[in-house]
C-alpha cells in the first residue's frame, strides 16, 4: 500500500513508540519492563524509513561516534540535500544543529540519513559527504519539519516514515500537524521519577489537545503488554 499521495507531498507518518503506563519512554527503563514486542510490531508495520532525534541516536545509533558541544552555526540559513544512494528504507535522524560526529554511514543495515536546519557550517556537510551520508538541510534556526518531510517524499521517495524516539521530536511532529497515526506499546510497569520526559513532551502551553481515534487494540503474546493504535484526527 502506497501511504503517500499528491494531497500530502510528504511520507505517511507514524509514531511507534513503548511507554511505561505513566507515559514515561526512558529506554533503560523500558528494557527492564519490556522484551522484543516493540521491535515485533515495529516490523509489522511494513517497509518503512525509522527516525530518531539527536539524543536518542546519541544513545543508541551505532553509526554514532560521539557529539560536539559548541558545533559552528551559519549566521544564515540555505536549503539544501545531498544523495548519497537511493534505498528503500533509510535510518534517519534528526540533528538541528550538526553536534553527531559521525563514524558509519549505515546504522541498523540501512543508509543514514541526516536532517538538520539550514544554519549547519560547510565543514558538517563536507564531513557528512566525506563518509557517505545523506542529508537535507531545511530551517532558520530550527529544523522546518514541514519542508524537510516534502524533501524526503520528493528528492528521496520516501513514502512512510515510523517515528521512534523521543518524546521532544514526536511533541514537534504533533504540533506541526505531521503525524498519522499513533502506534503506543504500553508496558506492564510505572517509572514515576520525577522530571522524566514523556511520549510527546515540549508542546507550548497553549495548544488544545490532539484528539486520536482507536483502530486496534491487542494484547502482545505471551506479554502484559498493549499494543493501541490510534489514526490522528485532523482539525
Amino acid at each position: 500500500m502506497n501511504y503517500s499521495n499528491k494531497k500530502m507531498k510528504r511520507p505517511y507518518i507514524i509514531s511507534h513508540m513503548m511507554m511505561s503506563l505513566d507515559g514515561r519512554i526512558d529506554c533503560p527503563v523500558m528494557a527492564q519492563i519490556s522484551g522484543e514486542e516493540y521491535y515485533t510490531a515495529l516490523d509489522s508495520l511494513g517497509k518503512c524509513s525509522k527516525l530518531t532525534g539527536r539524543t536518542t541516536a546519541a544513545l543508541e545509533c551505532t553509526a554514532v561516534g560521539g557529539e560536539n558541544s559548541n558545533p559552528e552555526l551559519l549566521s544564515y540559513s540555505r536549503e539544501s540535500f545531498h544523495i548519497v544512494r537511493q534505498s528503500d528504507q533509510y535510518t534517519i535522524v534528526m540533528d538541528t544543529k550538526g553536534s553527531l560526529q559521525w563514524c558509519a554511514a549505515h546504522a541498523d543495515g540501512y543508509p543514514v540519513l541526516c536532517i538538520c536546519s539550514g544554519n549547519v557550517s560547510d565543514s558538517y556537510l563536507a564531513d557528512m559527504r566525506s563518509k557517505g551520508i545523506s542529508w537535507v538541510a531545511a530551517g532558520e534556526g530550527k529544523i522546518d519539519l514541514a519542508r524537510a518531510m516534502e524533501m524526503l517524499y520528493q528528492e528521496f521517495g520516501i513514502a512512510k516514515v515510523a517515528i521512534v524516539g523521543g518524546g521532544y521530536i514526536n511533541g514537534g511532529f504533533l504540533d506541526a500537524g505531521l503525524i498519522d497515526e499513533v502506534s503506543m506499546m504500553i508496558a506492564a510497569g510505572i517509572d514515576g521519577r520525577k522530571g522524566e520526559t514523556s511520549v510527546f513532551d515540549g508542546i507550548p502551553h497553549d495548544r488544545h489537545p490532539y484528539r486520536l481515534r482507536l483502530n486496534g487494540l491487542d494484547r502482545c503474546t505471551g506479554t502484559d503488554t498493549i499494543w493501541a493504535r490510534y489514526a490522528v484526527i485532523r482539525k
